[in-house]
């Protein structure tokens, strides 16, 4: 299940990519995972998010209301690979679906702890100053937007690095181990 393409999307100022699969076009960075039988599994919990975190929490969970859709939970797992991409976007200065060490978002997610997983998504951007601003970018952006209000996710993880301008991550998933 390999990406199609990458495509660029000038939203709010700033280049946003989306990744476009094979299998689900028009959507930004999503996979699901082939059916199988799998244990539920155990889910730990997240520490409250503060600060930016907060915001972002609050900012997606906000707009999957009026879309009627549930609200995520953040999960401590996805947060720790959406922060281990934007660090490493931010180092090299790129914005991109594929890490530095060539690997991808279910990868990431995996060595991260997000295991058992059914389903991922993932949206990145560069250049937004703010948690408002990248959200407005995201939202403008049909890919982005259906990562964001997608019902099917339960878990979110969010990354925000800094090299002369922010790198930002969310990551969303079902069913992993947070």
């Amino acid at each position: 299940m390999g990406l199609r393409g990458i495509r660029r999307v000038l939203a709010g100022g700033a280049l946003v990519l989306m990744a476009v699969s094979g299998c689900t076009p028009a959507l930004g960075a999503t996979l699901t995972a082939p059916p199988t039988t799998r244990p539920s599994p155990p889910q730990s919990s997240t520490p409250s998010p503060t600060g930016w975190q907060a915001e972002m929490l609050g900012a997606v969970n906000a707009e999957r209301a009026i879309a009627g859709s549930p609200p995520l939970t953040l999960c401590a797992s996805l947060n720790a690979a959406a922060q281990a991409h934007s660090d490493d976007q931010a180092l090299r200065r790129t914005m991109s679906h594929t890490g530095g060490d060539g690997s991808t978002m279910s990868q990431r997610a995996q060595r991260s702890g997000y295991v058992g997983w059914s389903r991922l998504g993932e949206n990145v951007a560069a250049g937004y100053p703010t948690t408002a601003a990248v959200m407005t970018g995201w939202m403008n952006s049909t890919g982005h937007r259906q990562n964001l209000l997608d019902p099917r996710f339960t878990h979110l993880g969010v990354g925000q690095a800094t090299n002369g301008s922010i790198y930002w991550t969310q990551d969303f998933g079902t069913s992993g181990a947070c």
